[in-house]
């Protein structure tokens, strides 16, 4: 399943009443939880693992339950980088900070950076995705961890901008 499937099923999920779609395969599994209510729209939640040792045929079954989300509660964090840019992820995936095992990072906090210029890596299913920078300016703190999971939307480099 690629990039734009994903997208599409997102789309899929929020304008019908469907509350979950869970797809499995041996590669991947991804589950979008939508919530629908009369005059809310959905907001899908997508999930993915680590491969399982078993296959399973893909599940699309509606929850009876509705998903209760809460908001994020601001921290003393969110405020320091009010006038900062943060970068976030474009799709699902493994972050990696080095282009190979054997090279050094694409950046590092205090770096001064470019537009345009690669940040990251990001893995999607066998396919390396560079993250490149939308402002110049200079890293102020790297948010994700070397070889983590990401999320679509997940914030990954807080930049001062010049």
């Amino acid at each position: 399943m690629n990039f734009k499937q994903i997208q599409q099923l997102i789309k899929f999920v929020s304008k019908t009443d469907v509350n979950e779609v869970t797809i499995e395969n041996k590669d991947f599994k991804i589950n979008i939880k939508g919530r629908s209510f009369s005059n809310e729209t959905a907001q899908p939640l997508i999930q993915q693992t680590l491969p399982s040792p078993q296959i399973q045929p893909p599940i699309i079954a509606p929850d009876p339950t509705p998903v209760v989300q809460t908001p994020p509660q601001p921290s003393k964090t969110d405020s320091d980088f009010s006038n900062h840019v943060t970068i976030k992820s474009p799709i699902i995936g493994t972050f990696y900070r080095k282009p190979s095992p054997d090279k050094d990072n694409f950046v590092n906090v205090g770096d001064e950076i470019s537009e345009g210029q690669t940040l990251c890596v990001i893995e999607a299913m066998k396919l390396f995705n560079e993250i490149e920078s939308d402002v110049s300016g200079k890293i102020v703190k790297i948010l994700v961890d070397d070889a983590s999971p990401v999320e679509f939307d997940q914030p990954l480099f807080v930049i001062e901008p010049n």
